[in-house]
């Protein structure tokens, strides 16, 4: 039975591990991924290295007037098997992962002009198909027509300590309870941001992955793909 190019959104609350599995989906599917969070985390280290943020907050103004000079892509790492972000022509996938850009991208990507300027870049990426896009509003907002539509959630215990293993693996140090704070934050901030929230589409199948493994995860995703893609 042959099977079409469909448009996967996988969304969910932050540190579920949305970004490894969306990226090993697509690699298994021959796909392309596209990480929307490294995005909005791209433009909030952009803020900082241009000093748009005081006593923590974001100088919407100034970080306003500076988006259309904001590009993002993402290019394959031959080394890692997956694609590294690139901010006006720069390797940054290290740079965006660490705690201080965790800590303000929730109020960056909470903004209703950066939203509709990558939501813009994230749809033209789409066109072809054959993608595997994770957000938070990629299958409410970005891809509201999307044929396969997950919804990611955990334990913000589970997910703090999956992030805190990440950190430790980087060499980053952190407290647990830093980093349970962080996620719950983030979590708050997204659900109630007026651009966008942060919400379960209707048509999506939710996937609670605290208590799965690697394997369990793929397997179930894979047998949801294939449900989906099956031309009938």
């Amino acid at each position: 039975m042959k099977t079409k190019k469909i448009i996967i959104a996988i969304d969910g609350v932050s540190s579920t591990g949305k970004s490894t599995m969306a990226k090993d989906l697509a690699k298994e599917l021959g796909y392309t991924y596209i990480d929307t969070g490294a995005m909005y985390r791209a433009v909030t280290l952009y803020s900082i290295q241009h000093g748009f943020f005081a006593d923590g907050q974001i100088d919407e103004a100034k970080l306003q007037a500076a988006i259309a000079d904001i590009e993002i892509s993402f290019r394959f790492n031959p080394e890692t098997g997956r694609p590294d972000t690139y901010l006006n022509g720069v390797n940054v996938e290290k740079e965006i992962r660490g705690m201080e850009v965790a800590n303000l991208v929730s109020p960056v990507a909470a903004l209703g002009f950066v939203r509709r300027a990558m939501v813009a870049k994230q749809q033209e990426m789409g066109k072809a198909k054959g993608i595997v896009m994770d957000g938070r509003d990629i299958g409410t907002v970005v891809f509201p027509d999307a044929e396969l539509k997950i919804y990611v959630t955990a334990s913000p215990e589970v997910r703090a300590k999956r992030r805190l293993d990440e950190l430790k693996a980087k060499g980053e140090t952190a407290s647990f309870d830093d980093v349970l704070e962080n996620v719950k934050m983030r979590d708050h901030i997204d659900m109630t941001r007026k651009e966008s929230p942060l919400r379960k589409a209707d048509d999506a199948l939710e996937l609670d992955n605290s208590r799965m493994t690697i394997a369990e995860q793929k397997e179930w995703l894979l047998e949801k793909y294939n449900d989906r893609s099956r031309n009938r």
